[in-house]
């Protein structure tokens, strides 16, 4: 048993401490820590850890712990660092103390910095936690971090800056900072080089990536790691056996890293080369190879300085106020308004897929990938055999690339059932229709469902553009019904679109919701509209690239500035990829319903007569050597063609205008679906196109990149291309009210939370 922390400090510190307003400074916890001291100073009983106490301390013989105690991830917010420093101080000060160790309570060490303090006074409240890693590091006595569960950014940096570290199996440790668009600011691209190599830590660091216990404990990144059950009992063994080895502090700051400048030149050259391909318009991996690149010439005091410069500036960047936005937006989600936690969800335990084909086999994936059964249902054994045969196919592709094991593969192909007959949805959780995408076909699906489906079962249509109220009204059942718009290849994508019809039952959707992060899914709720929003957004998108075309840019001028701009591939490329006579089919659908003036051009039509369907065909709107897409003499004849057909004097068109008119498009028809109440937040619009469409994560999604511009300059833009062009341009109310109004889409997404 650990004995009472007994004899910390004295009487007169503890009434220092008083005086210097701790117990002021830690007004969220209910025994400040001035008063825990004067308890532990007196012998007296102290009052019990409670949720409020955000870090403890206790000395087992000579070896002190220190525990961070902050739910749920153990952040380091600013109560929580002052805390932490004045243990610190008290074990320095205690001379029965030999050994500190740090560790975390429930699930993790340590999550790192407190993302709700960025950009605001509380991250620089003294100590800062940058701050803290070298309060720790200067030590006399052994500091030992105890490190389970995610040990991420900050919290390995808080390891980094002990002398020592021990590792439970369940870790992760990582730097993922570049994910939001900063550095590790509080040591880790001074320190992480010097531990475990420069070229490993150029990689951690520029990637964001994490390793597991085993390849820390390859690399050096800790000292041992545990094979117990009991974790804390190790550590402490650990800490006794530095006392007993008469073990000194050793600090990272003072290890030389493992290249010499020539080799580390050469090295940052490659990999700045590496970023110019895969960080394409992104500025944090660059700074973060800044930064690691200064060990090679700088002293580690030097260094630190000038990372905690570089760490500021990219704090301050559009870059991670847009990677923060993403962050919380996804949080944000899951949140409906008339939807409460208490809500009761149904039970999903088995679910059955109508129709084998590339979407319904791929939905199937995701819910084996998940470990979730499913029964893959088709009209004949034939169609069934080929739909099976191809998720075969698709994992085994995923195996012999080394991302998925035979074993893996197996258990996953066993937890897919294949069945003939809509009867085997007879007595199901969750159907889920993935057939044609036509109206009738559709219904005709879900009356079967109504008469053959129990009692209390989901039933979801996977349509994509189609009206969901309508299919719902074909049964007798439809607050049961809703939408899952699953995005192409569905084992891959992780956009959900959960679409709410009128009569959808409130526990339909939470449970769906639940179910989307079972199956790795983000799931959006959106409103029944032909596209819902997602595919609402992308047609307007689209249309502008069409009537650029006729213009007089090409295929290729636009995808290169959508690929400029952050998207990982333009419009002509997503196109060809997802198959040109699928989007000439929805076209041919919604041109029964549109004015001749929302119409495509015949371009597409044109192009797919010549049997040019992508990249399935070797042709689309380009021609292909393997995925190589290489601009066609035969596509430009075509659009030249219809360029005369319209009297149009094809001109030269700049990369400016050609960003605005694709992405304002997207930003004025987001603001209609706002309008509309066909999304709850303009940052679920955001997390639709961030998860769906490949809108670039670091300018945070259309609506917040709407922000950033500023409305008032995107409402003048449109307002020139309404005088030029038309109605289509004509700024959207909600658009123009918030730029009037000098607002932006945040301030409306929050005032609609107040």
């Amino acid at each position: 048993m650990r004995e009472a922390p007994y004899g910390l400090v004295s009487h007169a510190k503890a009434a220092y401490m008083v005086r210097r307003g701790l117990d002021a400074r830690r007004n969220s916890r209910k025994v400040p820590f001035a008063i825990q001291y004067l308890y532990v100073a007196t012998g007296e009983s102290m009052p019990s850890a409670s949720s409020s106490d955000l870090v403890l301390y206790e000395r087992d013989g000579g070896v002190a712990l220190i525990t961070i105690n902050n739910p749920p991830v153990n952040a380091l917010a600013k109560d929580v660092r002052i805390a932490v420093a004045d243990f610190l101080e008290a074990a320095a000060d205690d001379q029965a103390v030999l050994v500190v160790t740090i560790r975390g309570n429930g699930r993790n060490l340590c999550g790192g910095a407190d993302i709700r303090e960025f950009n605001t006074p509380d991250r620089e409240v003294r100590p800062m936690t940058r701050d803290l890693m070298n309060l720790i590091e200067a030590m006399e006595k052994p500091v030992v971090a105890a490190i389970h569960g995610p040990t991420l950014g900050g919290g390995l940096e808080l390891a980094l800056g002990c002398h020592y570290r021990m590792v439970h199996p369940d870790a992760r440790l990582g730097l993922p900072e570049v994910l939001r668009g900063v550095i590790p600011g509080a040591g880790g691209t001074q320190r992480l080089p010097r531990l475990v190599g420069f070229a490993k830590a150029v990689e951690m660091i520029t990637t964001g990536s994490s390793v597991d216990p085993g390849t820390a404990l390859e690399l050096g990144l800790v000292d041992q790691m545990a094979v117990g059950d009991d974790f804390l009992d190790e550590v402490m063994r650990f800490a006794r056996n530095l006392i007993a080895c008469d073990a000194g502090p050793r600090r990272v700051s003072e290890m030389t890293v493992d290249l010499d400048a020539e080799a580390g030149t050469a090295l940052v050259a490659e990999i700045r080369t590496q970023l110019e391909r895969t960080a394409r318009g992104m500025q944090a991996p660059f700074r973060c190879l800044e930064s690691v690149a200064n060990t090679l010439s700088m002293p580690f005091a030097d260094g630190w300085v000038r990372e905690a410069e570089i760490s500021r500036e990219t704090i301050a960047s559009v870059e991670s106020r847009s990677l923060v936005h993403a962050f919380f937006a996804e949080r944000q989600v899951s949140r409906i308004p008339d939807i409460s936690a208490a809500t009761a969800r149904r039970t999903i335990k088995r679910t059955t897929i109508i129709g084998a084909g590339t979407m319904g086999g791929g939905i199937a994936m995701s819910f084996a990938n998940s470990g979730l059964p499913v029964t893959l249902v088709e009209t004949g054994q034939e169609a069934l055999d080929g739909g099976l045969a191809r998720i075969e196919a698709n994992y085994a592709a995923t195996r012999d690339r080394g991302r998925l094991s035979a074993a893996d593969m197996e258990a996953r192909m066993r937890l897919i059932t294949g069945a003939v007959g809509i009867d085997a949805a007879a007595d199901v959780d969750l159907v889920i229709e993935a057939v044609y995408e036509e109206m009738g076909v559709k219904q005709s699906v879900f009356r079967d469902l109504d008469r053959i489906a129990r009692d209390g079962a989901i039933l979801a249509t996977n349509t994509s553009t189609l009206d969901v109220d309508a299919i719902a009204a074909v049964t007798q059942r439809p607050g049961d019904v809703l939408g899952l718009h699953f995005f192409s290849p569905a084992n891959v994508m992780t956009l959900l679109e959960i679409v709410r019809a009128e009569k959808t039952e409130n526990d339909v959707i939470a449970t769906v919701l639940d179910l989307s992060s079972r199956i790795g899914k983000t799931g959006v709720v959106v409103g029944v509209c032909d596209g819902f929003v997602g595919n609402r957004m992308l047609a307007p998108y689209f249309r502008q690239c069409d009537f650029l075309v006729e213009e007089g840019a090409m295929p290729e001028d636009m995808d290169r500035v959508a690929e400029e701009f952050g998207f990982r591939m333009g419009p002509f490329r997503v196109s060809d990829l997802a198959g040109l006579d699928i989007s000439w089919a929805i076209e041919k659908r919604r041109a029964e319903t549109r004015p001749v003036a929302e119409r495509f051009s015949p371009l597409l039509q044109r192009i797919c007569e010549l049997g040019r369907h992508g990249q399935k065909t070797g042709a689309g709107w380009y021609r292909y050597e393997g995925r190589s897409a290489i601009p066609d003499p035969e596509v430009a004849a075509l659009i030249y063609t219809r360029s005369d057909e319209m009297g149009i004097a094809r001109r030269a068109i700049s990369d400016e205008e050609i960003r605005q008119r694709m992405i304002y498009s997207l930003i004025n028809e987001g603001a209609k679906i706002l309008e509309e109440g066909l999304a709850i937040r303009s940052s679920d619009i955001d997390v639709v196109w961030l998860h769906g469409y490949g809108f670039p994560r670091w300018r945070g999604g259309p609506m917040f990149y709407a922000d950033m511009v500023g409305l008032p300059e995107i409402v003048a833009t449109l307002d020139g291309y309404h005088v030029e062009w038309g109605d289509k341009w004509e700024p959207a109310a909600l658009l123009r009210e918030l730029a009037d109004a000098g607002s932006s889409f945040q301030e409306w997404d929050e005032g609609r939370a107040a």
